[in-house]
C-alpha cells in the first residue's frame, strides 16, 4: 500500500433501497486497493477511499456501472494550445490523469484537444486547466464551448513567426554566402562594422523571437514532464548552430559560422508549423461545416406576435415559425404546416423529406418551401446536431490501437535520436577522416564538400562534428509518426458523419473493418417496421394474376370488373376505423391512400388474438383470422389457397365476411427497405457471412431473407431480445460479429458483438445503444461504415510507412553529415506535412466506390 490514499465522494444514480446502496458497496469494496466502501442510498453518495497506486479511479467507476447503477460523472472537452507532437499530448494527459478525481483523459494532438471524465464532487474546471498548465501546456478556458476552431488562430500565429523570421533571416544568408557569391556587390562590412556582427545580431532577434515556443516548450518538456519532444530537437540544433558561431564569432574557436543555419532551421520549422495547423484546420473542416448550420436567431411566436430572439434564449416548449428555405433553429415537432426539408446533413440523404404535422424536425436541417410552425423540443446541447458534433469530436480524441504502438514509438524516438546524434557528433570529432571516407563512398550527393580534415582544409574537425550532431537531431521528424493515426482518424470520424454514420471512438472505427459476420435484426432494419397493405383480393377474383389489387381497377385488360375490391375495402376499412392494431392501421391508411370512401362503425366489437367484428352501412362485418370466421359459421373454402400464398410470401393474411359470407382476403407486410438487398449483396461480395435475427414467425422471416438475398440456413425467427444476445455470442466464438439493429429491443445483441451498429432515426440519436449510430436507417450504411473504416486503416498505415520510411532513411544520411543542417530542417517540416497533406485527400474518399482510392495497404 502506497503512503498516500485518495478519497473519493460519488454520487450515484438509480439506487431505491438498502439494497441497492449494498450491491454498489460489494462491488467496489471487491476492487484491489480500495481501502473502505461506504454507500448511502438516502443521500445517494458512494465514499471511498482506495489506492492510486492499485486501483484507479476508473475502475472505481466502472465497478459502480457493472453494478446496474450510474456515477454522476462529467465529462468536458477542452482546447490545449502548444502541443506539437505525441509527447505533448501525452504529457498533458498524464498530468491530467494524476489529478485527484479525474476518471480518465483522452488527449489529441492533431485535434488540439482533451477529453476529461471527472468526478465533479472532488475537481472542478479550473483546476483541469491548472493541470495543463503545470505540465507546461495552454488551455482554452472556453471548455464545452469551443468549437474546436483554434487551428485557423494557431496558424496566423505561425504565419506572423515565419513572416517576422523571414524578414531577418534573408538578410543573414545575404551576408553569409553573398561576399562570396558576388563580392562586388555584397561588402564584407556595413559602417565600417564587419558583417558577421550583423549576422550575429539578427540571428539573436530571431532566436530571441521565433525561437521562443520552442525553447519554452522544451524547456517545460524536460523540467516539467521530464520527457523529450520535438521542440528539443529543433531548440538542441538551433542552439547548437548559433552557440557554434558565436563562441569562433567571439574568438574562442576557430572554424566558420552558422548564423544563416540556425536561423532557418527555426524558420523552417515555424513554416511547417503553420502548414500542420492550416492541415488540421481543414481536416476538422467537418465540425465546423456542421456548426455553421446553427442559426443565430429563430423566430418565436408569442401571444403578442413574433419576435426574433437568440437561438440562446429559445427554450423547449417555445413554438417557432420557419419560413420556406430557413433553417429550422433547434430540434422539434412540427405543429403546423406541412413541407420538405432537407436533411441530408444528419442522415446524409439528398432526398428532401416531407414534413407534417405530428412529424420530427432537426435543428440545422432546411426548410425547402412549405411554411411551419415547430414546437421545440431539444435546445442547446441536448439537439441532435449538438449530440453528433460532440460524438465525432470524442471518436476523434479516442484513437485506434495502431495509434498506441506510433505513440509508444514517438515516446522513445527523441531521445534515441538525441543519443544518436551525440554519438556521431563525437565519432565526427575522433575519426574525421575514417568516416569521410566512408561518406564519399556512398552514392549519394555529398551537401559537405571536401568534408573535414585535422589540418585547415574546408572544414576544421570540430566544426564538422557540429555540423553532423546539428543535422542529425533537426532531421528526426516524430510529428510525422505521432501524426499518422489521428490525422486519419480526424479525416475518418468526419467522414463517417457526413454520410450519417458515427463511429463513438477511433478504436470502433479501426474494428469495423475486421467484421467478417454482419447480423441484422428483421423490423425496422431491414424492412421498414410499419404495415402496409399490400393486397385486396374479392371473392371471385383470386384467379387474377394481380390478385384483384385495386391500383389496376381502371385498366381495361386487368379482367373482370374491380368494384368488388372497392367496396370490399371501403367496408372492412370503416370496420377497423375504430382499431388501434397495427393491421387495422395499415388497412385503413391503405384505403385512404386509395381514396377509398370510409363510413363510421357501429357495435364495434375488438376480439383479441383473431380481429373483430362491426356494423357498418348496416352491414355485419367480421375481420380476422380463419377462427374468428368458423366462429361465425364462414368458411375460407374459395380463398384458403390465396391466403396460404400470401403468407408464404412473408405477408399478413386477414379473411373478410359481410353478413356471414366470405368475402375476401386483404394482406399486409412490413414492406422490405429498398437497399437492403444492395447491402446483403454488397455484404456477399466482401466475403461477409451475414444473418438475421428476428422475434417474428419463420413463414415470415424466411420470405424475408429470400427476398434480400439471405440464406435460409442463416434465419433464426422466434428469437426473444435476450436470446438474439445469446446467438450473437454464439456466433462470436467463430469470428467477428457486428450486429445492425434499432437500439432498443435489440440493446443486448448490440452491447454483445464486436461492433454494435445502432439504426438511427433523425433526432433520435441512439449514441449509446451501439458502437456505431447509423442515422438514415439505411441497411447499406453498415456496408459504408466498414468501407470508411477500411479506407481509414488504409491512410493510417499509409502515413505509418512514409512518416517511418523517411526517418529510416534520413537520419542514417544526416548522421554521415551528407545532409546541411538548414536542408536537414526543410525536409523535416516537409515530412509532417505531407502525412496530413495525405490524410486530407481522404476527404475525396467515395463510400459508394471506395477501391479505386484505397491505394497501397487494403
Amino acid at each position: 500500500m502506497s503512503d498516500e490514499t485518495r478519497k473519493e465522494h460519488i454520487r450515484v444514480r438509480g439506487m431505491s433501497c438498502a439494497n441497492c446502496s449494498d450491491t454498489v458497496e460489494s462491488a467496489v469494496s471487491g476492487l484491489e486497493g480500495v481501502e473502505s466502501a461506504s454507500v448511502n442510498f438516502a443521500t445517494d453518495e458512494a465514499s471511498i477511499e482506495y489506492d492510486p497506486e492499485t486501483t484507479s479511479l476508473s475502475a472505481v467507476v466502472d465497478a459502480i456501472e457493472d453494478s446496474g447503477y450510474t456515477p454522476e460523472i462529467e465529462k468536458r472537452t477542452i482546447a490545449v494550445q502548444g502541443m506539437s507532437c505525441a509527447n505533448c499530448s501525452e504529457a498533458v494527459g498524464s498530468a491530467l490523469e494524476r489529478t485527484p478525481g479525474v476518471v480518465d483523459a483522452s488527449v489529441n494532438f492533431a485535434t488540439d484537444e482533451a477529453i476529461v471524465r471527472y468526478n465533479p464532487e472532488t475537481v472542478d474546471i479550473r483546476t483541469l486547466y491548472d493541470a495543463i498548465e503545470q505540465s507546461g501546456y495552454e488551455p482554452v478556458r472556453q471548455g464545452e464551448d469551443d468549437d474546436g476552431d483554434d487551428g485557423p488562430s494557431e496558424a496566423d500565429k505561425q504565419l506572423r513567426l515565419f513572416g517576422f523570421g523571414l524578414v531577418l533571416s534573408v538578410p543573414i544568408l545575404v551576408l553569409a554566402v553573398g561576399g562570396n557569391l558576388f563580392p562586388n556587390v555584397v561588402p564584407g562590412s556595413l559602417f565600417g562594422v564587419d558583417d558577421l556582427w550583423y549576422q550575429f545580431g539578427l540571428g539573436l532577434i530571431v532566436q530571441a523571437v521565433v525561437g521562443k515556443q520552442y525553447y519554452e516548450n522544451a524547456y517545460r518538456a524536460v523540467v516539467n514532464n521530464r520527457s523529450a519532444n520535438m521542440d528539443v530537437l529543433v531548440a538542441m540544433g538551433s542552439t547548437a548552430a548559433f552557440l557554434y558561431s558565436t563562441t569562433v564569432l567571439f574568438g574562442a574557436l576557430e572554424g566558420g559560422h552558422y548564423f544563416d543555419t540556425a536561423a532557418f532551421i527555426l524558420l523552417f520549422v515555424t513554416a511547417g508549423n503553420y502548414l500542420e495547423a492550416r492541415s488540421k484546420s481543414q481536416a476538422s473542416s467537418a465540425i465546423r461545416e456542421l456548426l455553421s448550420l446553427e442559426v443565430d436567431t429563430a423566430t418565436r411566436i408569442t401571444d403578442d406576435g413574433e419576435e426574433e430572439v437568440p437561438l440562446r434564449e429559445v427554450e423547449a416548449g417555445d413554438r417557432l415559425k420557419v419560413r420556406p428555405g430557413e433553417s429550422i433553429p433547434t430540434d422539434g415537432v412540427v405543429e403546423s404546416g406541412e413541407s420538405a426539408v432537407d436533411e441530408s446533413m444528419v442522415t446524409g440523404e439528398s432526398v428532401p423529406v416531407e414534413k407534417a404535422p405530428g412529424d420530427e424536425v432537426v435543428g440545422g436541417t432546411v426548410n425547402e418551401n412549405g411554411l411551419l410552425t415547430v414546437e421545440a423540443t431539444k435546445v442547446g446541447e441536448e439537439t441532435a446536431l449538438r449530440q453528433i458534433v460532440r460524438t465525432v469530436k470524442e471518436a476523434q480524441a479516442t484513437q485506434p490501437d495502431i495509434q498506441r504502438l506510433a505513440d509508444r514509438v514517438s515516446a522513445r524516438f527523441v531521445p534515441a535520436v538525441i543519443a544518436n546524434a551525440l554519438l556521431w557528433g563525437l565519432l565526427w570529432f575522433l575519426f574525421p577522416e575514417t568516416l569521410a571516407g566512408v561518406a564519399r563512398a556512398l552514392p549519394v550527393l555529398d551537401m559537405v564538400g571536401g568534408g573535414p580534415t585535422a589540418a585547415g582544409g574546408t572544414v576544421a574537425v570540430g566544426e564538422f562534428a557540429i555540423i553532423a550532431f546539428t543535422s542529425a537531431v533537426v532531421i528526426a521528424c516524430p510529428c510525422a509518426v505521432g501524426l499518422a493515426s489521428p490525422a486519419a482518424t480526424m479525416v475518418g470520424t468526419a467522414l463517417g458523419a457526413k454520410n450519417g454514420i458515427l463511429f463513438s471512438g477511433g478504436d470502433v472505427l479501426e474494428h469495423t473493418r475486421n467484421i467478417d459476420t454482419m447480423v441484422f435484426d428483421k423490423t425496422g432494419t431491414l424492412t421498414h417496421g410499419e404495415m402496409t397493405l399490400t393486397d385486396v383480393v374479392a371473392v371471385g377474383n383470386d384467379a387474377r394474376p394481380d390478385g384483384g389489387a385495386l391500383a389496376d381497377r381502371e385498366d381495361e385488360d386487368a379482367g373482370p370488373d374491380t368494384g368488388d375490391e372497392t367496396e370490399l375495402l371501403s367496408l372492412a376499412a370503416s370496420a377497423e376505423s375504430g382499431s388501434e392494431h397495427p393491421i387495422g392501421e395499415a388497412i385503413v391508411a391503405g384505403a385512404e391512400e386509395r381514396g377509398v370512401e370510409l363510413s363510421d362503425p357501429e357495435d364495434f366489437e375488438n376480439v383479441p388474438g383473431h380481429g373483430l367484428r362491426a356494423t357498418v352501412r348496416g352491414k355485419r362485418v367480421v375481420i380476422g383470422n380463419r377462427d374468428l370466421l368458423a366462429r361465425d359459421d364462414v368458411a375460407a373454402g374459395p380463398l384458403a389457397d390465396r391466403a396460404e400464398q400470401l403468407e408464404g410470401d412473408g405477408k399478413t393474411a386477414v379473411l373478410v365476411s359481410v353478413d356471414g359470407e366470405l368475402a375476401g382476403v386483404l394482406a399486409v407486410a412490413d414492406e422490405v427497405k429498398e437497399s437492403a438487398r444492395q447491402a446483403v449483396s454488397a455484404l456477399d461480395d466482401r466475403g461477409t457471412a451475414v444473418h438475421m435475427l428476428t422475434g417474428d414467425n419463420e413463414r415470415t422471416a424466411r420470405a424475408v431473407a429470400r427476398e434480400v438475398g439471405i440464406d435460409e440456413a442463416n434465419v433464426r425467427a422466434g428469437v426473444k431480445p435476450e436470446e438474439k444476445a445469446a446467438t450473437v455470442e454464439e456466433l462470436s466464438e467463430s469470428g467477428t460479429v457486428g450486429m445492425v439493429g434499432d437500439g432498443v429491443n435489440d440493446a443486448p445483441a448490440l452491447a454483445a458483438a464486436a461492433v454494435g451498429m445502432a439504426i438511427g432515426s433523425g433526432t433520435d440519436v441512439a449514441i449509446e445503444a451501439g458502437d456505431v449510430t447509423l442515422m438514415s436507417s439505411d441497411p447499406m450504411d453498415a456496408v459504408r461504415a466498414i468501407r470508411i473504416s477500411e479506407g481509414t486503416i488504409s491512410k493510417i498505415k499509409q502515413n505509418l510507412f512514409w512518416a517511418l520510411a523517411y526517418n529510416t532513411a534520413m537520419v542514417p544520411l544526416a548522421s554521415l553529415a551528407l545532409i546541411q543542417p538548414i536542408y536537414a530542417a526543410g525536409a523535416m517540416s516537409f515530412s509532417s506535412f505531407s502525412v496530413l497533406l495525405n490524410s486530407i485527400a481522404f476527404r475525396a474518399y467515395d463510400a459508394e466506390e471506395p477501391y479505386k482510392f484505397l491505394g497501397l495497404f487494403r
